[in-house]
């Protein structure tokens, strides 16, 4: 190959693995989000299977306050093994692009550049231990009447994302929009 190919493809190859680098640290980046949400059930129907939903999802109620009617839920988010085996496949054609671009640049230490490849199983080490951790979603739930004259339970949702997304798929639940 010609010498100005090499240093190029190298550069390339260098912003790609710091890009990998930065997805695999953006896996365990908290996503908590805020959302208000709707339920065309009153509140003393919709309360218990809100409950229901958070303890059949593993989660325990760690803090009630009752002025501003507002609950606060604690459980442990598990990581995902799909997710770590994923990244570490991806760690692993990175470091062989690398590896293969370095052995291509110099190579006396091509056993040497081989090695960097034994490196992946490390970020789905990282993603694993960063990932599983505890999360809160914390609730306030208030009643609220539409134009309609129609009692409909409004909830503030603090969680997750992943877990918003989840609740209110699972619970039948409308964002709210102010009118």
């Amino acid at each position: 190959m010609e010498t100005t190919i090499l240093p190029s493809t190298l550069l390339l190859t260098a912003l790609m693995f710091i890009g990998l680098l930065f997805f695999i640290r953006a896996s365990t980046k908290d996503r908590t989000q805020t959302a208000q949400l709707v339920s065309e059930q009153n509140e003393a129907t919709f309360m218990p299977s809100l409950q229901e939903y958070f303890r059949g999802r593993s989660y325990r109620v760690v803090a009630v306050d009752q002025d501003k009617n507002q609950v606060t839920f604690e459980g442990f988010v598990r990581p995902s093994v799909f997710l770590a085996f994923f990244l570490t496949l991806l760690a692993a054609a990175g470091c062989v692009c690398l590896s293969l671009v370095l052995s291509l640049l110099f190579p006396s230490l091509n056993q040497l550049f081989i090695g960097i490849v034994l490196l992946s199983p490390l970020s789905g080490a990282f993603y694993w231990k960063k990932a599983g951790r505890t999360e809160k979603v914390s609730l306030t739930v208030e009643a609220t009447t539409f134009t309609e004259q129609k009692l409909n339970t409004k909830i503030t949702v603090t969680a997750h994302r992943d877990e918003l997304a989840e609740l209110q798929k699972a619970l039948q639940l409308k964002t709210w929009e102010p009118v």
